[in-house]
């Protein structure tokens, strides 16, 4: 099983970090606000960073990882991977 660390975002810069065993439908679940909680409140739904990992206790430590990070950390992490922002779930069959 393949587990990602994953970082949302908003349209006013809000950044969200989670972990989850299925991205696609993770992602999903968010954008479509069927999860209660800060990125349903924060309209927090563009997918602009994940990072697989092979085993659960390392992607849980990594989310904790980046979670702990200040800001300006966490968007040096994102422009590594995606230096415009895109939204990557729009590569996401549906």
């Amino acid at each position: 099983m393949v587990y990602h660390v994953y970082i949302l975002a908003n349209a006013t810069g809000v950044l969200y970090v989670g972990v989850t065993n299925h991205l696609e439908r993770r992602i999903a679940d968010h954008q479509e606000k069927r999860l209660r909680g800060f990125t349903k409140r924060y309209g927090v739904t563009r997918l602009v960073y994940f990072e697989p990992f092979g085993d659960v206790r390392n992607a849980i430590a990594r989310e904790k990882e980046v979670k702990g990070w200040r800001r300006e950390k966490k968007l040096a992490l994102i422009r590594s991977m995606n230096p415009l922002f895109r939204d990557l779930s729009l590569n996401f069959r549906r």
